[in-house]
């Protein structure tokens, strides 16, 4: 028996008016959640919707498709796919759905992903070092790590997590598997405690760590920039994206995205090219969003929340379609830079 763990949506209401450009209910039409979670977001568009519309939601976690798969026997207008959000297109396309009127997506760690120690992602619950989102298929943190050489650990490790001891800690590490495996989360934590020589405040040791082995492990920018380009071609005009980010790396890519649609003429902006010729906006920048305090207070997890929406023009998208607005993610090799803002999602 699957033991149940809170889930507590984070900017719930903010996120679903967002997707409307009126307070009307019983809107129409096809609605995609790419991150279904517990169903949260989920639940609270159906009420906006009419009878004859359609939500389609996305999720990697075999619990979560669970927890859909029960929704769907409640309500005929949901359905839930068992995959990721970077397949949006062409799942879409496979069931027949040119075009949707919106789309919402929660990035992150869930709370019962974090809260199930045998899922491995937190540090302060002893468990298997998984971390994998979709528990069927992958490689697992602790097979990754007993064979990433040393520079490949401390570029994910400084990349995703900026921690300034990324080489220190893949040393240890690697010193570390030559005597037994790591297999469990308190292993890992307290090997990055050992190694990291000054800890900030109110932070574990192995908080950088741990985010920049599970970001690895799941391919979550890659999949992220895939998704932004995928909403963008399936949209149709007046179609609105709505997505929560919770770290800057996330963020960053998210507000890029939104800024190269609604100004694609910036880089060229100082040529001397006739307006009517310029490149016009695909997006229409919406706005960004914050919990408000008393949600911070119910939700700790919801203090770097930051929601950004966009609307779809009427203008034609370019050849290469949501991909000509996204900012190629460096490799292995190409260590990015960036400030990253640290808190593991609500919802």
């Amino acid at each position: 028996m699957t033991t149940p763990f809170l889930h507590r949506p984070v900017l719930l209401e903010p996120t679903v008016d967002a997707l409307f450009a009126s307070t009307e209910t019983g809107a129409q039409g096809v609605w995609v959640d790419g991150t279904f979670g517990r169903g949260g977001h989920s639940r609270a568009l159906l009420q906006r919707l009419g009878p004859a519309a359609r939500l389609i939601a996305f999720d990697k976690d075999p619990q979560a498709v669970e927890a859909g798969l029960r929704l769907e026997q409640e309500d005929a207008r949901f359905s839930i796919i068992h995959q990721g959000f970077a397949t949006l297109e062409s799942a879409l396309e496979e069931r027949g759905i040119e075009w949707v009127n919106g789309i919402m997506m929660d990035l992150g760690v869930s709370s019962p992903q974090i809260d199930d120690a045998e899922r491995g992602f937190s540090f302060m619950r002893d468990g298997p070092l998984d971390m994998r989102m979709d528990t069927t298929r992958g490689v697992t943190a602790a097979q990754w790590l007993a064979s990433a050489s040393i520079d490949d650990m401390r570029e994910v490790i400084g990349r995703y997590g900026e921690e300034r001891f990324a080489f220190q800690i893949a040393k240890a590490i690697a010193a570390r598997r030559e005597e037994r495996p790591l297999e469990s989360t308190a292993e890992l934590a307290q090997l990055v405690a050992g190694t990291v020589r000054t800890r900030e405040k109110g932070q574990h040791p192995a908080t950088r760590t741990f985010q920049a082995v599970r970001i690895h492990i799941n391919q979550e920018l890659e999949e992220l920039t895939d998704a932004l380009a995928a909403s963008l071609n399936k949209l149709a005009p007046g179609g609105r994206l709505a997505v929560i980010s919770f770290h800057s790396l996330e963020d960053r890519i998210v507000k890029q995205f939104i800024a190269a649609a609604a100004n694609p003429g910036a880089e060229t902006a100082r040529l001397p090219i006739p307006e009517k010729d310029r490149p016009q906006p695909v997006l229409r920048s919406v706005g960004r969003i914050l919990p408000a305090e008393e949600e911070i207070a119910l939700n700790a997890r919801s203090r770097s929340a930051v929601l950004r929406v966009a609307q779809r023009t009427e203008t034609p998208l370019p050849e290469q379609g949501g991909h000509a607005f996204v900012k190629p993610l460096p490799g292995l090799g190409q260590q990015g830079r960036g400030r990253i803002r640290r808190s593991p999602r609500g919802g």
